[in-house]
């Protein structure tokens, strides 16, 4: 009797000619101009976010990923998302998690939805992108961090500022310590969505604490504060003046600004909102030996426009598909990173609410 666990000799032989014959075609496919079968399968769970159409364009025309299914708890959603991407939908996301072809799951459904997809999923051994924020508090979106660390999964989420050639510039001369001993920075981003009705129909939970985890203030404001904590560290205190300005989306800020003290000294401010003319100056930064600033597109440093800055990296979706697909990649957000933002927004909110600065945890 064998007890040899082995794969037989004419079964590797076997499995290797097949191989060989995949790559050998899919070499002459490319070589004919045809692109090569997808390689990578990839699942959708929740279609809610207002940024959804855009990832589910760019995953359609990606030509190594096959998108198998997709669920989502409204199935008139389920069912749009899936003709855009020619996929089925499934009534259930344990489907996802229990096929073995689908190696990543991109999860776009409400923020207060993200703790019961995110750890089945990184339990399962997807590689998972989640938009932000991770989760509705910061206790459960360490929870989900804690989860994807000890699958060992890949991760990502949506601060694509982080790809912007001003940022990187930033970036670089923080590290390098061009600024000298930094004492004040500014991070800013705001738009007019609320006086243009954005999330009116479709996307009207966005607009809802409840579902969404934050109102206008987290919504843009965590995108700044991702740059302020990838450029000066973590934050030891915070406050904030949180409000609404219109009254569009009922209770919902609309408009905030924090200030903010960060464990290595620096002062910070950030402002957010969904109700302002423009966002002119998204941040600044001032230090004993240089200052800086983004004004209307340029960087300014110490009086001069800034000429050379570096090449824009691929947006965060992208990344995560490259990685996946075992490429490497500049500016994966480490899952703790995504959960210490929320935790420092959850300050903030808290922090207006109480007239007082807290810590985050």
């Amino acid at each position: 009797m064998n007890t040899n666990t082995s794969i037989p000799r004419r079964q590797f032989i076997k499995q290797a000619g097949q191989a060989a014959l995949v790559a050998a075609a899919s070499s002459s496919l490319s070589a004919l101009g045809q692109p090569a079968p997808p390689s990578l399968t990839f699942a959708i769970a929740g279609a809610a976010h207002i940024h959804t159409p855009n990832y589910l364009r760019f995953l359609q025309q990606r030509p190594d990923v096959k998108v198998k299914c997709l669920w989502d708890h409204d199935p008139a959603r389920a069912a749009k998302a899936a003709r855009t991407l020619n996929c089925k939908t499934v009534d259930d996301p344990k489907a996802i998690w229990d096929d073995p072809e689908i190696k990543a799951v991109v999860i776009l459904s409400e923020t207060n939805r993200h703790h019961d997809l995110v750890p089945p999923a990184a339990r399962a051994g997807k590689h998972i992108f989640a938009e932000k924020p991770l989760g509705i508090s910061a206790r459960e979106s360490y929870d989900m961090a804690a989860a994807i660390e000890k699958a060992g999964v890949l991760f990502n989420t949506g601060y694509f500022m982080r790809a912007e050639p001003s940022n990187l510039f930033f970036k670089q001369q923080v590290d390098q310590g061009a600024f000298g001993k930094i004492t004040r920075v500014r991070g800013s981003n705001c738009h007019n969505g609320s006086l243009q009705h954005w999330f009116d129909g479709d996307y009207r939970w966005m607009a809802d604490p409840k579902i969404a985890g934050v109102g206008a203030f987290g919504d843009l404001g965590t995108h700044s504060l991702d740059i302020l904590m990838w450029l000066f560290g973590d934050v030891n205190a915070i406050t904030a003046d949180i409000k609404v300005v219109t009254g569009n989306y009922g209770d919902c800020d609309e408009s905030g600004e924090a200030l903010m003290k960060f464990k290595n000294g620096i002062t910070g401010t950030l402002a957010a909102g969904w109700v302002d003319a423009g966002n002119s100056l998204p941040l600044f930064i001032s230090g004993t030996q240089a200052e800086a600033f983004v004004l209307g597109g340029m960087i300014i440093m110490n009086g001069r426009q800034v000429a050379a800055l570096p090449d824009r990296l691929p947006e965060p979706m992208e990344q995560f598909v490259d990685a996946v697909g075992g490429k490497s990649v500049p500016t994966l957000v480490k899952p703790r990173e995504a959960a210490a933002r929320v935790s420092v927004m959850e300050s903030a909110y808290q922090g207006a609410a109480q007239q007082a600065w807290l810590k985050p945890i």
